[in-house]
């Protein structure tokens, strides 16, 4: 397995990771327990050592997964998970945001217990709390790194001046944002901030939600009440996108002829290709799709191909936003193409007491 340093002062990790979310939540209904454990341990079998989950996946279920199917092996691997949603333990549901000291303090103690371990490798701010200063954010994981009970700080749907404002509490190791041959949104300042202050970037949704392996087709049945894609009404994913932007998928399968890849590995040897510090987490149920992703590691990418598959996609009229209006909103500023946290504080308040570099 080929291995990659999440920037500067980030773990080593192969350079596939696993995103577990799909095992209780988001493309279909949650597989059973014993599936979805036999698929986490599958993949560290095959060599995979990073491994991404969070509270609200289920809620609560994907890090108890997660912690059963790692627990004999869980000094070799990398663990991440995610605070930021304020979830009802009880009933599960969701009320907005919630990043407050004390709730993150709460978040981390719970999601110790599920994981079986006193330690997460990876601590992300899963959103950007519009009410509460990244500052103080930070600082609380600070305080939790001191404890050993996480070792890494990071964030995800970020845009630079949020990263900055934390870097300078708190190093942020990685940051999470979505990024694929089809949502470019990091290229404008994320990814350039992230290789200024060497930091880590890992995409969600390195597979476009499935629609870059070109098995996703106007024709497919998509559970309007357990697949995301459906019942939050994503606008790439009406019959009309999902026909409109197959030219997408048409490039990726052209090259990958050449590199007898399909067209899910070559849009994974992109991402690859890009940066030395990028590790991209394909999730599935499938263990013939775990394995063909993982099999995107022998698929070598040159320059020129890269500037293929950009320039091909420029050339194509994307129909659909990434995400519904009401989930790009939560997003911070500079974390969505057509914004930009230049000369700004982004989505995070500014604290009323500054917090020092270094308290």
């Amino acid at each position: 397995m080929q291995k990659r340093k999440l920037g500067k002062n980030g773990p080593e990790v192969s350079a596939l990771g696993f995103g577990c979310m799909n095992l209780a939540w988001a493309y279909g209904p949650p597989v059973d327990k014993k599936h979805a454990i036999s698929m986490i341990q599958a993949a560290y079998e095959k060599g995979v050592t990073l491994f991404d989950t969070a509270e609200v996946y289920g809620p609560f279920i994907d890090e108890e997964y997660v912690g059963e199917a790692l627990a004999s092996v869980r000094d070799k691997v990398v663990i991440a998970t995610k605070f930021g949603f304020d979830v009802d333990p009880k009933t599960g549901k969701r009320h907005g945001l919630n990043s407050s000291p004390e709730h993150i303090k709460k978040v981390v103690d719970a999601s110790l217990k599920r994981l079986k371990t006193d330690y997460i490798d990876i601590l992300y701010q899963h959103r950007v709390d519009p009410n509460v200063p990244i500052e103080n954010v930070a600082d609380t994981v600070k305080e939790l790194i001191d404890e050993g009970k996480v070792r890494h700080f990071g964030l995800s749907e970020v845009g630079e001046a949020t990263i900055r404002r934390a870097h300078i509490v708190q190093p942020v190791t990685v940051v999470e944002n979505e990024y694929s041959v089809w949502t470019h949104d990091p290229d404008h300042e994320v990814l350039p901030a992230c290789e200024k202050m060497g930091i880590g970037f890992v995409p969600w949704s390195p597979l476009g939600m499935g629609y870059l392996t070109g098995k996703v087709n106007p024709s497919t049945n998509l559970d309007p009440i357990y697949d995301l894609r459906a019942s939050a009404k994503f606008p790439r994913f009406t019959p009309g996108a999902i026909q409109a932007n197959w030219p997408v998928v048409e490039i990726l399968e052209c090259l990958g002829q050449c590199k007898d890849a399909t067209p899910g590995q070559v849009a994974l040897a992109w991402l690859l290709a890009k940066k030395p510090w990028i590790v991209p987490i394909p999730g599935t149920t499938k263990l013939n799709h775990l394995e063909e992703n993982l099999g995107a590691l022998k698929v070598h990418l040159s320059k020129d191909d890269v500037k293929e598959i950009d320039d091909g996609f420029a050339s194509i009229h994307l129909q659909g936003a990434r995400a519904p209006e009401e989930l790009l909103k939560v997003h911070d500023i500079g974390a969505n193409l057509g914004t930009s946290s230049a000369n700004g504080h982004g989505l995070s308040p500014m604290p009323r007491n500054p917090i020092r570099e270094g308290k």
